[in-house]
């Protein structure tokens, strides 16, 4: 007979780290053309919810809205795909010592965001508040790729 694990389960024990991770580790990039500005490169995915400061190097800009509107999508989807495994497939089942593992980098890539998104340079914004013109390039990357740059 085959057990399925419940839905709790699959989001706070997988779901959710597995969202934290792929979100920092895999992303679209988006070089765009602002109104009245010059070029940006954004990331995140579906919807860019990070893009360059203009006012100083190294710095960005945060956008909540697109942040939390990815996040949960991510973690839906995510959702979705560990159920429909778990129901259809197999038994999804992590060793204690290897989520033990997952939540430590969990932790630290969440305490990394937070310290980079605390630094007084960076511009925190509940919405994007300019407009893109074009979209110059876009394409999938992972986090340790350079970014192309026009």
């Amino acid at each position: 007979m085959k057990m399925i694990i419940s839905l709790k389960y699959l989001i706070f024990k997988m779901a959710l780290p597995l969202t934290i991770i792929i979100m920092v580790v895999f992303t679209k990039s988006w070089l765009v053309l602002p109104v009245d500005g010059g070029n940006t490169v954004m990331s995140g995915f579906p919807f860019p919810f990070i893009a360059d400061g203009w006012h100083t190097s190294l710095s960005y800009q945060i956008f909540i809205t697109e942040f939390l509107a990815d996040f949960f999508i991510q973690l839906l989807l995510w959702t979705l795909i560990l159920f429909l495994i778990n129901k259809y497939l197999f038994i999804i089942k992590i060793p204690k010592f290897l989520n033990i593992i997952i939540w430590g980098l969990v932790i630290i890539i969440s305490g990394l965001a937070v310290s980079i998104a605390s630094m007084p340079d960076q511009i925190i914004r509940l919405k994007r508040d300019w407009e893109i013109q074009a979209v110059l390039n876009s394409g999938y990357q992972f986090i340790w790729e350079e970014q192309s740059r026009q």
